[in-house]
């Protein structure tokens, strides 16, 4: 990595503006439902699930607004795209403070959506990926690592905050910390500049290799979306219903509380074992090995049924996968495809995951409901079957 110096005034500026960003906006808007959503459900007299909707919507918004997103980062910098988007991110915020009717409190989660869209890690690779070109696999990874303590940092303080002034005076103090802390570091202190293209070496100098990459489109780009969009079923699924179906197995509350705190400390640890060793790794074998981890995770279950050391070392696994894949996401795309549109790219591909991270929890629901807790695990697990195919199907260039 580079210097303080460098750090301070250099490209690496961006990687510690992103870290407080990031690990402020996932826990005021991503985090914050799971604790806010009854509060807000019971307050209000709706339905748990009508509530929660909202959320799924907020997710729906933000993948169709990904691909917009990714194209604008590439043309008028991360410093002006997330900064619209912290700033709209308050205001949906502040809006869920003061909605009162069901419609209003649909339509901000429409408003919330967009600014989700602008603020968490798709945006912040693609504003990583113009700052720093071809060299931003490490960047991404070191972000990776300040992203995985949004939960450990947002369920607590959400807690807190709910204690001591409300669900309402929650969302009012995150949307002023959006406006005030997020908005202010990325119209600020993001840099401006964007990765130099590579110079053509001099007549008679040595030849410089350049790496071989594919277009961002045809087989290779369709098989790299479909597999993140199919892995995404599988966090965002399990978030939701995961510990409550290891509760029904039987499992005590306290255990299953505990089995659920390994799952962050797994996805940091990954990451680091990937900083420390994975630099010659190419991006899509550690996105295969990844979910090959997430295939004998699932095997675990099927092979010892759940107790509590096997859903201790499913959670440790997931979560080892899960911290990885984060990372495969922004590089993968950056190796096969290259610097060059690399925004566009990540929205594109980003836009898919969002719209199926808003409908697992609905659809896994479903099925418990109407087959089992089994069935609803073995869907899981076809899904990252698929994503595994996808992965090894495509064939990188030399």
């Amino acid at each position: 990595m580079s210097s303080l110096h460098d750090i301070v005034h250099g490209p690496w500026r961006a990687v510690p503006v992103l870290g407080v960003t990031q690990i402020v906006a996932w826990g005021a808007i991503f985090y914050s439902p799971v604790l806010m959503v009854p509060l807000i459900a019971a307050e209000r007299g709706w339905s748990l699930a009508f509530t929660m909707g909202g959320f799924s919507l907020g997710l729906l918004i933000a993948g169709l607004v990904a691909p917009t997103v990714g194209r604008s980062i590439d043309r008028y910098g991360g410093h002006v795209v997330m900064t619209a988007g912290s700033l709209v991110g308050a205001l949906g915020l502040l809006g869920l403070a003061l909605a009162e009717h069901p419609a209003a409190y649909l339509g901000v989660w429409v408003v919330l959506g967009a600014g989700l869209g602008a603020s968490l890690y798709d945006p912040a690779f693609a504003t990583l990926g113009r700052i720093f070109g071809a060299a931003a696999r490490r960047p991404i990874t070191i972000l990776t690592l300040a992203g995985g303590f949004a939960s450990t940092v947002g369920w607590p303080a959400t807690h807190l905050l709910i204690g001591a002034v409300g669900w309402r005076g929650t969302y009012v103090i995150y949307a002023l910390l959006l406006a005030c802390v997020c908005a202010p570091l990325h119209a600020f202190a993001l840099p401006r500049a964007r990765a130099a293209a590579p110079a053509s070496s001099p007549e008679g100098a040595p030849t410089v290799r350049t790496p071989v990459l594919l277009p961002p489109h045809g087989a290779a780009f369709v098989l790299v979306a479909a597999a993140f969009t199919a892995y995404a079923f599988v966090p965002s699924a399990l978030s939701a219903h995961l510990l409550a179906i290891f509760g029904r197995t039987g499992l005590d509350a306290a255990t299953v509380v505990l089995i659920g705190t390994l799952f962050g400390p797994a996805q940091v640890a990954a990451r680091i074992v990937e900083l420390a060793f994975g630099r010659n790794v190419h991006p899509l074998n550690v996105a295969r090995f990844a979910v090959t981890l997430l295939m004998a995770a699932f095997g675990t279950l099927a092979l010892f049924g759940v107790s509590a050391a096997s859903a201790a070392a499913f959670a440790l696994m997931f979560g080892a996968a899960n911290g990885l894949i984060t990372i495969a996401r922004g590089a993968v795309p950056l190796s096969l495809f290259g610097p060059d549109g690399y925004g566009r790219t990540i929205g594109r591909i980003g836009g898919p995951w969002l719209v199926m991270q808003s409908a697992a929890p609905l659809v896994l629901a479903f099925v418990a409901e109407r087959a089992s807790d089994a069935v609803a695990l073995a869907l899981a697990a076809g899904f990252a079957l698929v994503a595994l195919a996808c992965f090894f199907g495509i064939r990188r260039p030399a």
